[in-house]
């Protein structure tokens, strides 16, 4: 878990003040007597292995079994703080951080409308058939940026380069690229015209692309 030190004698250090806190509060968090108990005792194997593996006189296999009985321990710790301590109605913030476990945050932090501006590229690999490539200010890779929902575009055919992007009148959207336009036949040799924007998880938009165009193949 992200939470956990990845650093075997900070797990060991960390584990530890998470049983001995869990316990100094088992009654008011109504934690599972049988469970603490298989905690410490899987917890105090785990550091008398670490210190042994720490010395010159520790095998292959000490280092097999101590390796094995962490994994163990890592699993049931974290299906302990998952179910016994995040999910307790009795839990607090100030009890989290002396857990050291992740602190709920009552207030999400707002995530910020995209800044950036989509970059593109334009393939006719088929008869009828526009692609738009897009990715994101220095990836790449073709894809939208971290943070990103996916691609808005509003498109039209014309016979003149629109003015403003409010002329362009069919709108898709795309989470993944390329976006694929397919058009009748009598459309071919055609104009189409396009404007892009990102657009975040909370339905938040970056400013439009400029508008480019395509010939219909």
């Amino acid at each position: 878990m992200s939470y956990m030190p990845t650093k075997e004698a900070d797990f060991v250090e960390w584990s530890e003040n998470l049983i001995t806190v869990s316990e100094a509060h088992k009654t008011e968090l109504k934690l599972p007597a049988d469970k603490l108990t298989e905690l410490r005792t899987l917890h105090d194997e785990v550091k008398a292995l670490h210190e042994l593996c720490q010395t010159a006189s520790y095998t292959k296999l000490d280092m097999q079994i101590k390796n094995e009985k962490k994994a163990q321990l890592v699993h049931l710790e974290a299906v302990f703080v998952r179910n016994n301590l995040q999910n307790n109605d009795a839990m607090t913030n100030e009890l989290r951080r002396a857990l050291r476990i992740p602190v709920h945050d009552p207030t999400p932090t707002p995530v910020p409308a995209p800044e950036s501006i989509p970059l593109i590229e334009i393939a006719t690999p088929h008869p009828r058939t526009v692609q738009i490539k897009f990715r994101g200010e220095h990836a790449v890779r073709w894809g939208k940026p971290e943070h990103v929902h996916g691609l808005e575009c509003l498109w039209g055919i014309a016979e003149t380069h629109p003015v403003k992007v409010k002329e362009l009148l069919h709108s898709e959207f795309a989470t993944k690229s390329p976006l694929e336009l397919v058009f009748e036949e009598d459309e071919r040799g055609k104009k189409v015209y396009f404007a892009t924007r990102w657009e975040n998880g909370t339905v938040k938009k970056g400013k439009w692309s400029d508008i480019f165009s395509a010939v219909i193949p």
